[in-house]
């Protein structure tokens, strides 16, 4: 019966984050043999790979929403509600490619984003001109990825990394923001940092952050019986932001139930999602 449970819990989660083509990719990138661009015991195989990440996405996406430009664009192109889980699927797929895939299907991925993005600009509600192809605006949306994508896994990653395995992973990173157009991204936390601080003049909650927080914190395309669950994750999301992105946004910091309900519940979510999505062993033979 728990077998079973399992089984159930882990496919539909899986079918929400990588869509109807799923298994089909998952056999792709992970079966088809060739180079990769990152070998088995890179620091972002086990970032990437971990429960945190439905965390760190939250909070990425919160984190992205404060450049003003990176968020016209967002609002004006991405369909993130006509088709939010279209978004998240196609997102998690290109993860997954870049981090497990063929160094010839990373590529492939890396080019349709690029030609993606090459078609995207126009000019925000405040009048300034934008195009998602920009350098700097690429930058930015690694940098809060990153930045998002790390700080969920030291929190809640089950296999927690060294602090040279996580300057590692940011390194790791960088080789697939150059691949996207990112002009020298940061190698370290150090420089991942000082990168963020660099952009922080830049940074406003616009109308359409704010509407995107509140799409996403307090109106996700989520089942009713499954809200809950959503809500302790998106809790711990926006706990993950640096203070500073939490005012910009005008998200109370509330720290004894951060500290006392929040993160325990966190902590219990991930292990479930972990738990769910990892297969049980398979019998010995005899």
């Amino acid at each position: 019966m728990l077998t079973e449970l399992r089984g159930h819990l882990g496919q539909a989660l899986f079918e929400r984050v990588a869509g109807p083509e799923g298994p089909a990719a998952r056999a792709r990138i992970h079966d088809t043999p060739g180079p990769r661009w990152f070998d088995p015991d890179r620091p972002i195989r086990i970032v990437h790979g971990d429960a945190s990440m439905f965390i760190g996405g939250i909070s990425a996406l919160l984190l992205q929403s404060l450049h003003p430009l990176a968020m016209a664009a967002v609002a004006a192109h991405s369909g993130f509600r006509g088709d939010p889980w279209g978004r998240l699927q196609r997102t998690s797929t290109f993860l997954a490619v870049t981090t497990y895939g063929t160094a010839e299907d990373a590529q492939r991925a890396v080019d349709h984003v690029r030609s993606i993005h090459e078609r995207v600009r126009g000019t925000s509600t405040e009048g300034l001109a934008y195009h998602a192809a920009d350098p700097h605006l690429l930058g930015w949306v690694h940098a809060a990825e990153t930045d998002s994508f790390l700080r969920a896994h030291q929190r809640y990653g089950a296999r927690r990394l060294d602090a040279a395995d996580y300057d590692a992973y940011v390194a790791d990173t960088a080789r697939i923001a150059e691949a996207l157009g990112v002009i020298d991204p940061p190698r370290d936390r150090r420089g991942l940092s000082e990168c963020l601080s660099a952009y922080r003049p830049e940074l406003r909650a616009t109308a359409e952050a704010r509407a995107a927080a509140r799409f996403l914190l307090l109106r996700p395309p989520i089942p009713l019986a499954a809200r809950p669950l959503y809500a302790g994750l998106a809790a711990n999301g926006v706990a993950l932001l640096p203070r500073w992105a939490r005012d910009l946004l005008w998200l109370p910091r509330l720290p004894v139930v951060e500290d006392i309900a929040v993160r325990p519940v966190g902590h219990a979510l991930t292990r479930a999602i972990r738990w769910a999505m990892t297969p049980p062993p398979r019998p010995r033979s005899q």
